[in-house]
């Protein structure tokens, strides 16, 4: 099992890997971006969860939650 409070704390910390938003901040990244990943199919793997979730954070209006993660990582 998943540990919520950890993937949510590894997501405000991840970044993307390759393309486009290479070295960006998944929550950084348009939601246009994901919206097309949904239509692609998200890659495997832990990358691919988390984009799928950062969809589903963005399309609901709550990516706020992860911003607020991410200023409370870093400091």
């Amino acid at each position: 099992m998943v540990n919520q409070k950890q993937f949510l704390l590894d997501l405000a910390k991840a970044k993307m890997p390759f393309g486009k938003y290479k070295n960006s901040f998944l929550v950084d990244i348009p939601e246009y971006y994901y919206v097309w990943y949904k239509q692609k199919g998200f890659p495997k793997g832990k990358l691919g969860l988390q984009m799928e979730s950062m969809y589903e954070l963005k399309m609901n209006g709550l990516d706020n939650i992860v911003k607020k993660l991410q200023n409370y990582t870093t400091n």
